[in-house]
């Protein structure tokens, strides 16, 4: 497990963290990243890019007052369920 600190980059962390995970995280590891909270909109956006990267985000948390971490783990997501209709 390596754990990396983003807080530098403000809200442009996202290009830095998948290039970390391609790079510096075998499969199977776990990373974690610190970052700045911010409006809160990066959480969100955090979690969607680790998905579309194809990484699992493990948990994600309140650091502090204003920091934000996540557990990325270097392995295929499991597939989002596709909400199921009321038409049975």
């Amino acid at each position: 497990m390596k754990r990396f600190d983003l807080r530098p980059l403000k809200d442009n962390f996202y290009d830095r963290m998948l290039e970390l995970m391609q790079k510096d995280i075998k499969e199977g590891e776990n990373a974690i990243f610190l970052f700045e909270i911010g409006d809160f909109s990066a959480i969100q956006k955090s979690a969607d890019v680790i998905y579309e990267a194809g990484y699992t985000l493990m948990n994600s948390l309140k650091f502090n007052e204003v920091d934000w971490t996540i557990v990325v783990k270097k392995v295929k997501p499991e597939p989002k369920e596709e909400p199921q209709s009321e038409e049975e």
